[in-house]
Order: structure tokens, then sequence, then C-alpha cells
């Protein structure tokens, strides 16, 4: 649930920054300002990458949350093109629209391109209130999230505020754990090189203990 009333300088806020790929309106940006500000636009002049901000808790902790919003201008760019979004984020929001097969294929074709093995990863089927103009079923979005080993939203920027929110913090969670995994293998790299030395390391920033050497 985002909120504007964290009193925490940013410098010290976690941070989670999310890159959201997807082909040309499938509503990434529909997304994006619906879980930020609860609001719905359908319609975005989007002809170029913009990210946003935003200061959010996430459960109960606080964090700033950077969601680069790429645009695809043409239905054949690349995830590739993308490269920089890429090595920036700490994890993929992939959105398809349930009514297009094209941008479905598209994202198929994203475990093709990219090597996102360690990269936390979340899967929506977007517009879910247009079944009538269906082309894919849920039955595919799940098995594809299953390919991708990670989670599913079928749901609709246009008319769910609540859904579009537990994706986001859902993914938000997954980097944060990510996050404390790696800085836990840190300290965990240091304690061995420090007991193999012949040092104790203390994790409270108490003196290391250092064994005497002769004068």
């Amino acid at each position: 649930m985002t909120t504007r009333g964290i009193r925490r300088k940013k410098s010290y806020l976690v941070d989670a920054k999310i890159a959201i790929f997807g082909q040309k309106s499938v509503g990434k940006s529909a997304l994006t300002v619906r879980f930020l500000t609860k609001r719905y636009i359908g319609e975005y002049d989007h002809q170029a990458d913009k990210v946003h901000k935003h200061e959010i808790l996430v459960d109960t902790e606080a964090v700033l949350v950077e969601i680069w919003d790429t645009c695809m201008i043409d239905m054949k760019d690349s995830v590739s093109s993308k490269a920089e979004a890429l090595s920036w984020c700490d994890g993929l929001l992939l959105v398809y629209s349930i009514t297009d097969r094209d941008s479905f294929n598209f994202i198929k074709k994203v475990k093709q391109e990219l090597q996102i093995s360690d990269t936390p990863v979340l899967l929506i089927g977007n517009k879910a209130d247009l079944i009538h103009l269906r082309q894919v079923s849920t039955d595919e979005g799940e098995i594809l999230a299953k390919d991708f080993d990670c989670k599913f939203y079928e749901i609709s920027a246009a008319e769910q505020v609540q859904q579009v929110s537990d994706a986001f913090l859902d993914l938000c969670r997954e980097i944060l754990q990510a996050k404390r995994k790696s800085k836990q293998s840190f300290i965990d790299k240091i304690d061995r090189m420090f007991s193999g030395s012949g040092r104790v390391y203390n994790r409270n920033n108490e003196i290391a203990k250092i064994p005497k050497t002769c004068d």
C-alpha cells in the first residue's frame, strides 16, 4: 500500500528497482499509475522510457520504489534493446494483455533473450475486464508463470485497485528478500575470511579479536 507520510530520509530507505517489460498498449503505464496513485488513466502518449519514484510501505518496512516503465515503440522491439534497464533493475514485471496473443508471445520470448534466473520476476496478464475479447487463457498464463518460476496475476488496471497493489507489493517483497539473502551471503563470506585468518569477526561492531604476534 502506498503512503506519503514516511518520515525518513531517502538515503536511509531500502530501495527496490523494478523494470516493466511488455509490448505497446498492454497497460504498463496504467498499472504503474494505478499502483502509485490509485488513479486510472486509460490513454497515454508513451513515447519514451520513464522512471517513477515513490515511497511506500512494504508490510512495515519503508521502501523507496523506482519503476522503470519501458517503452516499446515498435512491436518488433526486442527486450535486449533495453539492456540498460535490465542491468539497473532488482526485479522484472512482465506484462501482456489477455486480449492480444502477440503480446503474450512477446513475453514468452523474454526467457530466450534474458538471463533472469537470479532476478525476481512477476507475470501479469492485464485487461482481465475485457473477457469478451480474450485471446489468451488463464491456464496459458499460469503455465508461463510456472516456466518462469514466478507468481502470476490476471488483473484489470481499469477496475482492480487492490489486486494491482498486491502484485507490485509481492514483487517488492521478493526483491527485498533477495537483497537480504545477498547481504547475508556477503556477511557469511566475511566470517569465513576472518575465521580462516585466525580473526574473530563480531557482527555487533565490537572490536575483532586478533591473535597477538611476537614483537
